[in-house]
């Protein structure tokens, strides 16, 4: 498991699954010479893309950033479809910190798709049940509504499973919620109409977690919005504001889903100045 430190945060990766996903959709309008360029991709057109929650430990609480995949949340064709190669191993990934999922006090939302969400429940038996069961649950409003009445398009990623069985767990806020001091998630639509980021700063020390706004390092490019996007051109306007603001700072950012990369630090012209690479692979950009 990667681990680092941002001021007075300790960031743990833990395994929380792994999905292949189409590129073209994960790349939008963005042609495959380009993309392809940035992030390998498989004979089926698929990129990995991992689901794997971040351990925040921060000021004597245990904080996770969303929640993997889960087990036994996702039948066999939609394993198919959504390229399901590993479901998560949450309990091993604890159990070698020497922790477990009692042990966590927060878990911070930045959307609710399935694969974000669906490590929120487990089955115990033949019933679903809270799969953190002393955490409170943070995310938007708007995101928590829709979560609970989907549309037509949205249906096929908000699912009750995820929900119903932790609600009495979940808080929420409109536009931004300080959830420990300079830990701030805010809510910015694009990715989704509720999607948030997450933001800490340690005086001079900083991270941002774009979550599905910048999903890999492949999507540094402001322009580069995902087909899944609701709001795609929010997207690149939160994008380009969190990034600007991030590289006058020399800020890390995090990732959920990318195979690649944890974290990465940028100059002010878009370089990478320091990287935290996933361990199983060494991945040079092309």
């Amino acid at each position: 498991m990667e681990m680092m430190e941002i001021g007075r945060a300790k960031l743990t990766w833990l395994n929380g699954g792994v999905t292949h996903m189409d590129g073209g959709a994960m790349f939008g309008v963005v042609p495959k010479p380009l993309w392809s360029k940035k992030y390998p991709v498989n004979e089926k057109n698929q990129i990995e893309l991992r689901t794997d929650p971040i351990l925040l430990e921060l000021d004597g609480k245990k904080i996770l950033i969303d929640s993997g995949m889960g087990n036994g949340k996702v039948n066999e064709k939609q394993k198919r479809n959504f390229g399901v190669k590993e479901e998560s191993s949450i309990d091993l990934s604890l159990t070698k910190l020497e922790l477990s999922r009692d042990d966590i006090d927060l878990v911070l939302m930045t959307h609710l798709h399935f694969d974000h969400a669906c490590g929120l429940t487990m089955w115990q038996g033949e019933d679903l049940v809270p799969a953190f069961p002393n955490a409170e649950i943070y995310t938007s409003s708007t995101e928590w509504q829709e979560m609970r009445n989907p549309n037509i398009r949205s249906k096929n990623t908000y699912w009750e499973s995820n929900w119903k069985p932790i609600e009495h767990q979940v808080h929420t806020y409109e536009d931004s919620k300080e959830i420990l001091p300079g830990l701030q998630m805010i809510h910015t639509s694009g990715h989704s109409d509720g999607h948030s980021i997450i933001v800490f700063e340690d005086e001079e020390e900083l991270f941002i977690h774009m979550a599905d706004i910048m999903p890999t390092h492949a999507h540094q490019n402001v322009l580069w919005a995902l087909a899944y996007d609701d709001f795609p051109v929010t997207s690149v306007h939160e994008k380009q504001k969190w990034m600007n603001y991030g590289y006058e700072r020399k800020a890390w950012y995090t990732f959920y889903h990318d195979a690649y990369y944890r974290a990465l630090k940028f100059d002010t012209n878009g370089e990478i100045l320091e990287k935290v690479e996933r361990e199983t692979y060494s991945y040079n950009q092309g």
